[in-house]
């Protein structure tokens, strides 16, 4: 494995930070970036620099970090011009969950793997060698990646075939988007109650610290509903009853400063059916 090629094609805030825990792979590293500016540090550390996307084509393991689903699509399409059959193409960026499949499909009979490998932690933890990364592979190719991935990252799950991680790094997104919304509109009720949102900002990173936030119920193989004797039954039923009290305590007190929270009402509407356990009211 040690004497695999590597490339990287897309140095910007997330790129530039794992092509620069690669540049002293045994078998060097090969980084292509339309802006020269942004390959000259790694080639300060010992990178080679491309002239145009071709000479990465080279590498045995590239991997891309571009920004749509457009430039995706040319670059892979560049680089399968010229790669030899074997060769990987990591896709970091987030893309349409079709995309990996298709340049998959498209590229098989020529032997090129397409692998996508959407990341999770953004440019800190690339730079601390910390990030989580999804991705959907063969089993081939993903025992190609798996120890050059190592180098930038610490959570390293194979989620299926291609076109699985990019699914998996969505469902993981849209969490924490959603999460961003409720968090904006607890401010807003923080607010009209006379809250320190500096001091609520404290208390809330502090606490999700302790509890593990939203990932602290992601356990269950599938959602269905929890028998009784379920080893999670009773842990959700107790977070169920929390919950409804909470987010009703919560809905008085919007009332009564006069602010709407929707999201509010649509999670006390859903959080017993989306835990898989009783309302309260059911027996």
């Amino acid at each position: 494995m040690n004497e695999l090629k590597l490339g990287y094609i897309g140095l910007g805030n997330q790129g530039a930070p794992m092509a620069k825990r690669l540049v002293d792979w045994p078998g060097g590293l090969t980084v292509f970036d339309v802006r020269a500016e942004a390959m000259a540090p790694l080639v300060e550390l010992g990178a080679t620099a491309a002239d145009d996307i071709a000479d990465v084509a080279r590498a045995d393991v590239i991997s891309v970090t571009v920004l749509t689903d457009a430039q995706v699509r040319d670059v892979v399409g560049r680089l399968a011009a010229h790669a030899a059959p074997g060769t990987v193409i990591a896709i970091h960026s987030t893309i349409s969950p079709d995309t990996a499949g298709e340049l998959a499909e498209s590229l098989r009979a020529k032997g090129i793997h397409i692998v996508d490998a959407p990341v999770s932690g953004g440019a800190g933890a690339a730079k601390k060698g910390e990030l989580a990364v999804m991705i959907g592979a063969d089993d081939e190719a993903f025992a190609k990646v798996k120890p050059v991935f190592e180098r930038w990252a610490s959570l390293i799950v194979h989620a299926g075939p291609p076109g699985a991680g990019t699914r998996m790094k969505l469902a993981r997104n849209m969490l924490t988007f959603i999460g961003f919304a409720a968090a904006n509109e607890a401010q807003f009720l923080a607010q009209a109650a006379g809250i320190d949102l500096q001091k609520l900002g404290r208390v809330v990173r502090h606490s999700d610290a302790q509890s593990g936030g939203p990932g602290a119920i992601i356990l269950r193989d599938d959602m269905s509903p929890l028998a009784a004797d379920h080893w999670l039954f009773d842990m959700f039923t107790h977070t169920r009853g929390l919950g409804e009290k909470d987010l009703a305590l919560a809905l008085g007190l919007g009332e009564a400063v006069g602010v709407d929270l929707p999201l509010a009402e649509v999670a006390l509407q859903r959080l017993a059916d989306g835990l898989g356990v009783p309302h309260t009211k059911e027996k």
